[in-house]
């Protein structure tokens, strides 16, 4: 069976809604048998020698070889074999191919094992990504990425928006006793709860000291001084922080302040190449378990570049966290992109 090419669109007759949309998932049907397909459609068609060839506008014939070349569907196609290979159907998202809720950033939609375009079901809204290409934090909807390297090699990366949430609750002391230095505040005579039940800071002669002044990062600090914690005004340690941190300061500590009102954990993520490591779950010091979470602080408009974000997701996956992306803005609200690795 040959197909014809016309306006992006490889047009087939005969039986070709039987054989390859009812029993395989391909194309559209347009009416009677026949069927419309997309490039990688065509091209996995070719692929497999289902199809003989797709002859264009001007008559010339063309196999797998010329076909997928001319219309540059080599990205999506190792996509779209590895995930049929997988036993999955999956459509180009195409207009009026699919659900119109489905947004233009979907390359395909990938339907549920044993389910295809005649179902209704979405398994996963799927975006095609070269290992190279930039990829806008705004234009994630929560889409499986399939990031292709330069091997040729696939990793699907999940992405969900959450909100951040923990069960700590910890009071909060009056007017305490402290001194902001270059890049942090001690607190000289703390209540042992601030540590012990909040895990604000750190004890200046060591996690093995049982009391002693207290070393606060500047968030920390900037966090109990607008709650009026300390005898060092707000103002003052907000402005001594951007001074040392500049603008991303304020962005930092937006996304702190939000972790911690959420009942959220947040500490220095600086072992990991986070901003913040997070604990959800929280009763105390001494019976402290794993964090949950690893936060890096980004822009709104912060573009990834698909091989830092596998490198922060395998990271976070290697110590046995998810990965999260605070989206901040200092004044307006705050975006939680949870990335994480997962296998269709």
């Amino acid at each position: 069976m040959n197909g014809t090419l016309r306006d992006g669109v490889v047009h087939l007759s005969g039986n070709a809604r039987q054989q390859f949309y009812d029993s395989g998932g391909y194309g559209r049907p347009a009416g009677g048998s026949d069927l419309e397909l997309a490039p990688v459609e065509a091209a996995h068609l070719l692929y497999r020698g289902d199809l003989d060839a797709v002859v264009d506008e001007e008559g010339a014939s063309m196999g797998f070889r010329e076909f997928l070349t001319r219309t540059d569907a080599v990205l999506p196609f190792v996509v779209y074999k590895d995930l049929r290979d997988r036993g999955f159907y999956l459509s180009p998202a195409r207009d009026g191919w699919v659900d119109p809720s489905v947004d233009d950033a979907t390359d395909f939609v990938v339907y549920p094992r044993g389910k295809g375009p005649s179902d209704g079901e979405i398994a996963y809204r799927l975006r095609v990504v070269g290992e190279r290409a930039p990829l806008p934090a705004a234009s994630i909807d929560e889409h499986v990425l399939a990031v292709v390297d330069e091997d040729g090699e696939l990793t699907y990366l999940g992405t969900e928006w959450l909100s951040p949430s923990g069960d700590a609750d910890p009071s909060l002391p009056d007017s305490l006793d402290a001194t902001l230095t270059d890049d942090r505040l001690l607190v000289w005579d703390p209540p042992a709860a601030l540590y012990a039940n909040g895990f604000f800071g750190q004890r200046l002669a060591g996690r093995n000291a049982d009391a002693g002044p207290l070393q606060l990062s500047l968030l920390e600090a900037a966090y109990l001084a607008h709650h009026d914690c300390l005898d060092v005004d707000a103002a003052t340690v907000q402005g001594h922080a951007e001074a040392v941190e500049g603008e991303r300061f304020r962005r930092r500590y937006a996304a702190y302040e939000a972790l911690r009102d959420a009942g959220a954990v947040p500490k220095s993520g600086f072992k990991f190449g986070a901003d913040f490591r997070v604990y959800e779950s929280f009763d105390g010091v001494a019976d402290l378990g794993h964090s949950d979470k690893l936060v890096r602080v980004v822009e709104p408009d912060h573009e990834f570049l698909p091989r830092e974000l596998s490198l922060d997701v395998r990271l976070a996956g290697g110590v046995r966290k998810r990965m999260v992306f605070a989206l901040t803005e200092p004044k307006d609200g705050i975006d939680w992109l949870c990335v994480e690795r997962i296998t269709p």
